[in-house]
């Protein structure tokens, strides 16, 4: 199995895109960053939008950004961007029913289980790890409103609670 090249230029302008930070953004520039054809930047652009991973801005300023963090941007997330839901094989794709050995195959219910298994292991490498840019720590404001379900009478955290609050004070 191999990525198209559509998907491969799509995860490198979001990478870009991430090293940017809050930059407004355009195809050009990614373009001219990246190297991906400025007719296929300006492609990528518009279904990425579309699919709300980059939310757009017309003006002065303008430009694009990405709709949210990149650390809940997945990998499978853009590939269905690009090439639509992750299928494997026709007989897992919703509609399609174009296969020959369809009323005699074997394997077809188990196709599901590797297509699924496929697309969480996608679903799990962030966009952050794929740009380099390390995630910022998280900010104890982030944490005090949290509610811990492990607590002593008194309200200290315990267990894992404990271990967050550790992690932020260094």
């Amino acid at each position: 199995m191999r990525l198209s090249n559509l998907a491969d230029y799509a995860v490198v302008m979001l990478a870009a895109a991430v090293r940017a930070g809050d930059a407004r953004l355009n195809a050009t520039c990614l373009a001219e960053q990246t190297g991906v054809p400025l007719p296929t930047a300006q492609k990528l652009v518009g279904r990425l939008a579309a699919a709300g991973l980059l939310v757009s801005s017309r003006g002065t300023g303008g430009g694009f950004r990405l709709a949210r963090p990149a650390d809940s941007i997945s990998l499978a997330d853009i590939v269905e961007a690009v090439e639509g839901p992750i299928a494997l094989t026709a007989c897992v794709e919703a509609g399609k029913q174009d296969c020959g050995l369809d009323h005699h195959c074997q394997v077809k219910p188990h196709w599901e289980l590797v297509n699924d298994a496929l697309r969480k292991a996608l679903a799990e490498v962030s966009l952050a790890k794929l740009s380099g840019v390390p995630t910022p720590p998280l900010v104890l404001s982030e944490v005090e409103g949290m509610s811990f379900s492990s607590a002593t009478k008194d309200g200290a955290p315990t267990g894992s609670a404990r271990t967050v609050l550790q992690a932020v004070a260094l």
